[in-house]
């Protein structure tokens, strides 16, 4: 399978973006030097390496930078499906549909449209994809978070596995105002601190609450092994993702119908991943340069939600082709044509005939393998339109 092939390819030089990354400004830079490795059961990367210096306010790759050209690595991965159950009951209230966490109290009813307000009662939600309302944490007493800076991170057992992240408040958080929710996935053999700052989003979106998580370093032999990442095995990062998000909605007021996620490379292959597989709860992703290798399962069938998306013409980490494929399942899912229409930054585009309130934006650039030079201005208004 081309994609299974493919993800191989993306691992030696995905490994290079986490470790050679370093942060300038709100965004991130590509540091000099680094080339890809040799992978078992391939052949090395050509002679690829990492843009230098470059930085644009935001986040862009060093000038001219290409990861190994051509480089394809050993056949054989494969990813289990991600399809993990769904919502748990609030107090004395009832499950939602698919809801990471999402519930609905007492007296309360879930909305069957974006946007509708859950009836009042114990503070209970419901998933944001099927309407708003605030998370069980509003009006809570706790209005701080114990993993809000780089070395101290928060921790939860899933499934027998420990995994941690940060949850970052707005400096004026108080628990009687609902705050939309973004979360932050580092690229291959990244951190989550690296990932703190990487987007430079919360710049131009501060009022929010930001969750940013740690991959797992990968046991499994090949390329990847001993990288950081979001290789999504058996689910077990959608497991991660619900329970980070459960946690967040039962300590802090959140927002349910504002829930979004960012990421570059293998952070965008998460993102595409939380759309296919938890559209009814997550209200936008912003993927850049990501494929399906997070879940290979996507079906195209899961609910609408509302997508930004980049990839680099020349990248040869992640064929553009593999990109497409992940945008056209999203484009399947909101039920748009193949119509389109030029939108601003150029050289991006809309899709026309999407489902009320779930736009798809796609932009292809003169690029290899990094994000877009404009990618922090444009994801940040994208998420601020909802």
């Amino acid at each position: 399978m081309k994609l299974r092939r493919a993800r191989h390819t993306v691992i030696v030089a995905l490994a290079l973006l986490g470790g050679a990354c370093s942060s300038s400004g709100p965004g991130i830079s590509h540091g000099t030097g680094g080339a890809p490795g040799p992978g078992a059961g391939g052949t090395s990367a050509g002679g690829g390496s990492v843009g230098t210096g470059g930085s644009d306010g935001g986040m862009s790759g060093g000038v001219g930078g290409a990861m190994g050209s051509g480089g394809r690595l050993g056949s054989g991965g494969t990813l289990a499906g991600t399809s993990v159950a769904g919502g748990q009951p609030g107090s004395g209230g009832t499950s939602s549909t698919n809801g990471s966490g999402g519930r609905v109290a007492s007296g309360g009813s879930s909305g069957a449209d974006a946007g509708r307000d859950i009836a009042a009662g114990n503070g209970g939600t419901t998933s944001a994809g099927d309407g708003g309302g605030a998370s069980a944490g509003c009006g809570s007493a706790t209005t701080t978070s114990p993993c809000s800076k780089s070395g101290t991170k928060c921790s939860l057992d899933v499934s027998g596995t420990t995994r941690t992240y940060y949850v970052q408040l707005p400096t004026s958080y108080t628990s009687s105002k609902q705050y939309p929710v973004v979360f932050q996935f580092h690229p291959m053999g990244g951190t989550a601190e690296m990932a703190l700052n990487e987007y430079g989003i919360s710049k131009g979106l501060p009022d929010a609450i930001y969750v940013t998580p740690q991959g797992l370093v990968s046991a499994s032999p090949g390329s990847d092994a001993g990288s950081p990442g979001w290789p999504n095995t058996g689910g077990q990062d959608i497991a991660f993702t619900k329970a980070m998000l459960a946690d967040v909605q039962g300590k802090y007021c959140v927002d349910n119908a504002r829930i979004f996620s960012v990421g570059f490379s293998y952070g965008g292959m998460m993102s595409f991943a939380i759309g296919c597989e938890m559209g009814d709860v997550f209200r936008a992703i912003a993927p850049m340069s990501g494929a399906l290798y997070s879940d290979f399962n996507c079906k195209g069938t899961g609910h609408a939600i509302a997508m930004w998306g980049s990839h680099g013409l020349s990248d040869n980490v992640v064929p553009i082709a593999d990109g497409r494929s992940a945008r056209d399942k999203i484009l399947q899912q909101n039920h748009c044509g193949t119509t389109t229409a030029p939108i601003d930054p150029s050289p991006c585009v809309s899709y026309q005939g999407c489902d009320s309130g779930y736009p798809v934006t796609w932009c292809e650039f003169d690029g290899t393998h990094q994000p877009p030079s404009f990618g922090t201005s444009a994801i940040t208004a994208f998420f601020k339109s909802f």
